[in-house]
């Protein structure tokens, strides 16, 4: 693919190649760092790659069945338990039809505020969770999709964003841990409907 630098009014005032000064970070009244070394601002290029399921449906994780999935309706998916957890709890929420945001029919969307506020509860069932947090980069895949991540009970340093640096670095939870959290998550939410732990079918 034939990449070329952006270009833009941002862009040409960008310092590309040089690094940066991380102490906005550090000095964050949520951040958690003592110290941090930003690596030098890279060359912006564009077209950037396809997100996965851009070309081929086909290859989008979100569309096709997985062990994972740990409730599920007609129209939405919650999964979890795909990687190692340092926090209480890290799940996707995904529609089962392949859609962008800006695209996305809004009558899908409409039932995403109801259920961010069902996951919210269900993650707080964790015993030991004072929050959960969510979070949509969508850079990854083109199916539309967002992350709930909880906050463990007293832990001020994962405040914010913070929250994300500490799972990549606190203990995994040990697998029965896991399972259990899971299980906690998906029958509070099943408990509203859907079904927790559903076969795994091509919707799924």
């Amino acid at each position: 693919m034939d990449q070329q630098p952006a270009d833009s009014p941002y862009h040409r005032r960008l310092p590309i190649g040089e690094r940066l000064s991380a102490r906005p970070l550090v000095e964050d009244r949520f951040s958690s760092f003592e110290d941090a070394v930003l690596s030098k601002l890279e060359p912006m290029l564009v077209p950037e790659a396809p997100r996965a399921g851009e070309l081929d449906r086909s290859e989008c994780p979100h569309c096709r069945p997985s062990p994972h999935t740990i409730w599920s309706d007609g129209t939405w998916q919650v999964r979890a338990g795909f990687a190692p957890m340092g926090i209480p709890y890290v799940g996707g929420i995904a529609p089962h039809e392949h859609v962008r945001l800006e695209d996305a029919p809004v009558d899908l969307l409409a039932g995403l505020g109801p259920l961010m506020q069902r996951v919210s509860a269900a993650v707080k069932a964790i015993p030991g969770v004072a929050r959960c947090h969510f979070g949509r980069w969508g850079d990854g895949s083109e199916h539309f999709h967002l992350w709930a991540l909880a906050r463990p009970a007293g832990m001020m340093q994962g405040r914010g964003a913070m929250l994300a640096f500490w799972d990549d670095v606190l203990p995994p939870l040990d697998d029965d841990l896991v399972a259990e959290h899971l299980r906690v998550v998906a029958e509070h939410l099943a408990a509203g409907g859907g079904e927790a732990f559903p076969a795994q079918t091509p919707s799924s």
